[in-house]
């Protein structure tokens, strides 16, 4: 059924029906009884998929990645569809609009899309008050807890030497609000802001953060978000600083840059230009990573795999290098709202 609806949507600009889907499935819940079907046709209902990690309970190990729903706009009704965790963002202090429109693409033959969004986003403030409204609801209509994290990044305005300040103003703005943090200093999307993956500069905006942490009564779990495209070399030093600062956990990873062995045509991406590439391209270079961390580190640094993740043997695939939860986004796209149910009753 959804393979043939996604047929019609696919023949419209990713991004408005991108938009368009979520918001007619925020009317639908807004009518009780439609709410509670969507939510048994779609909720995975088993004890043994909780998982407990970072000392947060998650109905589930299946979340949904940053930048599905950047705003905080639509935590209900991702609820609904069965999702353990998700993460918003990536939020910045301002608000910003984001690079100029088309800015999402989907690559049909290879299961994946391109994006170059920019950051685009209502500011904390917004974010933060509609994260108090949704706190105030707590518990869901399927009798457990969402898990929200948030994704914090800097403004596209602000230098790489004042970028600290960026990520300290989400932090403290969004810490009564969010479960977990993700510091987000991988996406191909703002210039420069990968220049922030060296050693030095992740340490003062990590430590920074970590100092502050630390100083409230009860911390939350910091992880960092890394990309696929780091050398071993850049990746070890990720390790390094991890442990010497006691993050609580990597997200790996975000989009590549990387345009390799994809059956789109050149042309095509020519057309495209620029972005970050997700989707079953990234794959195999997110599964290597995860392993390759988790090894070296001996499990102790937990992971939340993200990359290519459409189906069951996919999330195994994470699981078994490592992960301890798993991230889809554009596995969402293409597999419809059934993603997580499908996931869970596989493994």
């Amino acid at each position: 059924m959804y393979k043939l609806l996604r047929n019609i949507l696919f023949l419209f600009p990713a991004e408005s029906v991108h938009h368009f889907s979520m918001n007619a499935l925020k009317l639908a819940c807004r009518i009780a009884p439609i709410k509670k079907i969507i939510a048994s046709s779609f909720t995975y209902k088993s004890t043994t998929a909780a998982t407990k990690i970072f000392d947060l309970s998650f109905s589930n190990p299946v979340g949904l990645g940053a930048g599905f729903d950047k705003n905080a706009l639509y935590l209900n009704e991702l609820e609904c569809l069965g999702f353990g965790f998700v993460e918003i963002g990536t939020v910045t202090p301002l608000p910003q609009a984001g690079n100029d429109k088309p800015r999402l693409f989907r690559l049909k033959k290879d299961h994946a899309l391109i994006n170059r969004m920019g950051f685009n986003n209502d500011g904390v403030k917004v974010i933060k008050k509609r994260l108090e409204e949704w706190n105030g609801r707590r518990l869901s209509v399927i009798g457990h807890r969402l898990i929200v994290g948030g994704n914090i990044g800097k403004n596209k305005i602000t230098s790489n030497e004042d970028a600290w300040k960026d990520y300290e103003i989400c932090f403290r703005e969004l810490f009564d609000h969010v479960d977990y943090f993700v510091v987000n200093v991988s996406s191909p999307n703002t210039p420069g802001l990968r220049e922030l993956q060296e050693k030095d500069a992740l340490k003062k905006i990590l430590g920074n953060l970590q100092t502050i942490n630390h100083q409230q009564k009860f911390p939350k779990p910091l992880l960092l978000k890394i990309a696929p495209d780091l050398n071993w070399q850049q990746i070890d030093d990720v390790i390094s600083l991890a442990q010497e600062i006691n993050l609580s956990g990597l997200v790996v990873s975000n989009t590549t840059i990387s345009r390799e062995n994809l059956l789109t045509s050149n042309d095509k991406l020519q057309k495209i230009g620029a972005g970050g590439l997700s989707g079953t391209p990234v794959k195999k270079r997110s599964t290597e990573i995860v392993k390759y961390i988790s090894q070296k580190t001996n499990n102790t640094i937990p992971i939340i795999a993200s990359g290519g993740i459409f189906n069951s043997t996919d999330a195994k695939e994470k699981i078994n290098a490592g992960a301890s939860l798993v991230q889809v986004w554009t596995g969402f796209i293409y597999e419809g709202p059934a993603i997580v149910k499908k996931i869970l009753s596989g493994l």
